[in-house]
């Protein structure tokens, strides 16, 4: 997944307020970023627990659980952002998992 400056959009529950945006330099960062998310809920939700392990579908289950998640990734050769749904987002923690585990 190239250097392409990918903008997070989310929304956690169905109040306008909880809108905001994470800016990452790749693709991969980003798919890192939303791991990291469901991580750091995972911790707040079990404090006791050193070392947290999960399943894709847990994953899935947190972004799913999102009233609204979205991303816009910038093209070079259009120079404009596309824009990516959750499924896509989904896709892609996949295949960055998959990588940090080779």
């Amino acid at each position: 997944m190239s250097n392409k400056h990918t903008i997070i959009l989310m929304q956690t529950s169905q109040h306008r307020a909880t809108r905001t945006f994470m800016d990452y330099e790749s693709i991969t960062q980003a798919m890192d970023g939303i791991c990291g998310l469901y991580e750091r809920k995972l911790k707040e939700l079990n404090p006791a627990i050193r070392n947290i392990s999960y399943d894709i579908s847990d994953l899935y289950n947190f972004i799913d659980g999102l009233a609204d998640l979205s991303a816009l990734v910038y093209d070079h050769s259009i120079q404009a952002y596309l824009p990516y749904d959750r499924q896509w987002i989904k896709q892609k923690t996949l295949q960055h998992l998959k990588k940090l585990a080779q």
